[in-house]
């Protein structure tokens, strides 16, 4: 009944979304389609079900990233054998090998091909369980360049208390609805307060701590301060 549940609601995602989703930037290929000389890196995965490679969350957040950055940043999302499908909520990793594979792959492109940039990243329900697993395939020079992690509704938040083991808390941020069903130690139980952060300001909240995490690394030169971005506080 659970698996069931969380099935119906997972897939009336996309039906959920904001309509004005074509409008929006739902992929972002900065970094794969070639070399970039961006300073800063944002490499996303998506939740279950939703549309693109960035889903419903990450456009807003790599479009504010770029607003308080101008010309400095390339926005990734995690595509390719990520293919956000249902069942992989349920395995162990909370997801696949192939998608942590790829997630890392992009994580690593960005190193590369955008010449040493400051790196952050982030995901969102299932693409929270993809980016927790690539992070920590991540070897240390990939690890150290970076700078934040931002987690809606983190599947994977009652095991590892919102954190990424291994890495450094002050680094990662976690927002979880306390009505939100998977982020407790239950399993994957989608409740409407998964399906909110859209709405509740959570997109400017967190678009607000990796500017914060960016400038603290020094990968910022012109960012401003972080307050304010889109009405919301920190």
């Amino acid at each position: 009944m659970k698996y069931a549940f969380a099935t119906a609601a997972l897939a009336g995602l996309a039906a959920a979304a904001p309509t004005d989703l074509e409008s929006r930037q739902i992929n972002a290929n900065d970094i794969n389609r070639g070399a970039c000389s961006a300073r800063i890196a944002f490499v996303y995965a998506r939740g279950s079900t939703e549309p693109g490679n960035m889903g419903t969350l990450g456009p807003g957040v790599c479009s504010g990233l770029k607003r308080r950055f101008p010309g400095q940043v390339a926005c990734q999302g995690v595509g390719g054998a990520y293919t956000a499908s249902i069942a992989p909520n349920l395995t162990l990793q909370g997801t696949t090998a192939g998608a942590v594979r790829q997630a890392l792959g992009d994580l690593r492109n960005a190193q590369t091909r955008c010449n040493n940039p400051t790196i952050v990243a982030g995901g969102y329900s299932q693409g929270s369980a993809v980016m927790l697993n690539a992070i920590q395939d991540a070897g240390p020079d990939l690890r150290q360049a970076i700078a934040g992690v931002i987690f809606f509704g983190y599947t994977r938040n009652g095991v590892t208390g919102g954190s990424i083991p291994g890495f450094p808390r002050e680094k990662v941020k976690t927002f979880c609805n306390i009505d939100d069903g998977v982020c407790g130690l239950a399993g994957p139980i989608v409740t409407p307060g998964h399906l909110t952060y859209t709405i509740n300001g959570d997109i400017g909240r967190a678009t607000n701590f990796l500017v914060q995490r960016i400038n603290a690394a020094g990968g910022g030169a012109a960012g401003g301060a972080a307050g304010g971005l889109f009405g919301f506080g920190q």
